[in-house]
């Protein structure tokens, strides 16, 4: 059987790629709305906002996972294309180790100044103890977090689709099961949701060591677990790196905007902080599938580089836009007329059901585009290309999200607020494609490359 990145059917190898790392995505979408529902029917808004606040922070861990993780997936898929097995061992080996020492640092700095952290994430004298007791596990947990989210770019980008999913899913559905017998029958609250968090992240970088340990002793030179295998050289660490780091600012970016939105939600009260975080938690379903799609794809457009294979390459492009386009279409639709019987899940009192209803009424608005910008910025993580994916990054979540949310609540209040975020996509979205349209002339007029042979049908 072809190695996936070798499928000679384009849609379906699209959909091989694609669809297990949506279903990741998918369920680690469910833990999170496992987490604000189990916390939800303590009836405390405070609560609710205490696990609103706390997301940006996770978010942060998991983007320091991602300079390992996503800039690895990227060098080890191109090496992979160019026939380098070995060396793409070793990088993947550094990626490994490296995920490891990040996490120890964070767990030390974050119990460190974990008070100072929840203020900064904008709670106030009404919830700030339940953020610090979310916060505590946490940053506990961060090593695990790490290697839970690294390892699943990492096993991707060697082909292991299934496995990656499967790890997620572990770790996930741990976490929904735990939600339950601490929120509900211990009673534990916020703090419950984050112990069930970081206990769930530890489950499944077990699952990824056996699979690694497994996947050695069949021989295969992708995954050497020995410390004494760790060398990384200076051309490795700045491939990586190079990649790693604007993949990772779009995570952190994404936080430290979504901190600076929680600030300026909080400035009308706790109730309007619930209301957004179960809006931006029923929205997060299909941007989370988008996401899974991008990052399910990327290594499929690392390899097509690699090997030379710039039709293919270019074509895998086009249909993973178009699918991601239809599919935003589709749940735009859904939450437009199911906006306030989807908030009501989660929320009791008839006046904050029709808020969260209207916010995310506001919110999916924008998810059409997210197909399309998502993918432009895989792309040219994907290809090694850190300076476009970095300025992408850079505008949607500083240069265009900061700036709108602050003129927006001037114009308009907390309706502004919410608004920021589908303007500042579907500006960003004609400049995403702007730059993949330049990158596409640049590709026609640049000399023949010769390729490795395309994937034969038969």
């Amino acid at each position: 059987m072809n190695s996936v990145f070798e499928e000679t059917n384009l849609s379906k190898a699209i959909l091989r790629v694609g669809l297990p790392a949506m279903l990741g995505q998918l369920t680690t979408l469910i833990y999170n709305i496992a987490d604000t529902f189990f916390v939800s029917l303590t009836g405390e808004p405070a609560m609710i906002a205490a696990v609103t606040l706390c997301a940006p922070i996770l978010l942060i861990i998991m983007s320091i996972a991602c300079i390992f993780g996503m800039g690895g997936s990227s060098v080890i898929a191109r090496l992979l294309g160019e026939g380098r097995r070995d060396y793409a061992g070793k990088t993947m080996n550094f990626c490994f180790y490296a995920m490891v020492i990040a996490g120890v640092l964070t767990t030390a700095l974050g119990l460190l100044f974990l008070p100072k952290i929840a203020l900064l994430a904008g709670a106030d004298a009404e919830n700030l103890g339940y953020t610090c007791d979310y916060l505590l596990y946490i940053f506990l947990g961060a090593p695990f977090i790490m290697l839970s989210n690294g390892l699943i770019h990492l096993f991707r980008s060697a082909g292991l689709i299934q496995q990656s999913t499967v790890g997620l899913m572990l770790g996930n559905g741990m976490n929904i099961t735990l939600d339950y017998i601490f929120i509900i029958p211990l009673g534990w609250g916020a703090a419950g949701a984050a112990a069930a968090t970081s206990l769930g992240f530890f489950c499944s970088p077990l699952y990824y060591l056996g699979c690694m340990v497994v996947q050695q002793r069949r021989g295969s030179s992708l995954f050497p677990l020995s410390p004494r295998s760790f060398a990384p050289d200076k051309g490795m660490v700045s491939g990586v790196v190079t990649i790693g780091i604007p993949g990772s600012l779009i995570t952190m970016l994404m936080s430290v905007a979504n901190i600076v939105l929680n600030n300026y939600i909080a400035i009308y009260g706790s109730d309007a902080v619930a209301s957004y975080g179960i809006a931006y938690k029923i929205n997060s379903v299909p941007v989370m599938l988008l996401v899974g799609l991008s990052q399910g794809v990327t290594p499929l457009i690392g390899y097509c580089s690699g090997a030379g294979q710039t039709r293919r390459m270019t074509d895998t492009m086009r249909l993973s836009m178009i699918y991601g386009t239809c599919l935003g279409a589709v749940f735009t639709a859904l939450f437009l007329f199911l906006g306030n019987p989807l908030a009501a899940i989660f929320l009791q009192e008839e006046t904050l059901i029709a808020q969260a209803g209207h916010f995310l009424k506001v919110l999916c608005l924008s998810a059409p585009t997210l197909g399309s910008l998502n993918m432009v910025t895989s792309y040219f993580q994907a290809l090694g290309k850190a300076v476009p994916s970095l300025v992408i990054t850079v505008l949607r979540n500083a240069g265009f999200f900061i700036p709108a949310v602050m003129i927006l609540n001037h114009l308009w209040g907390l309706q502004g607020v919410i608004a920021a975020q589908p303007a500042v996509e579907y500006l960003l979205t004609c400049i995403c494609l702007g730059l993949y349209a330049r990158e596409l002339r640049g590709l026609k007029k640049a000399p023949g490359v010769k390729a490795r042979p395309q994937p034969q049908k038969g």
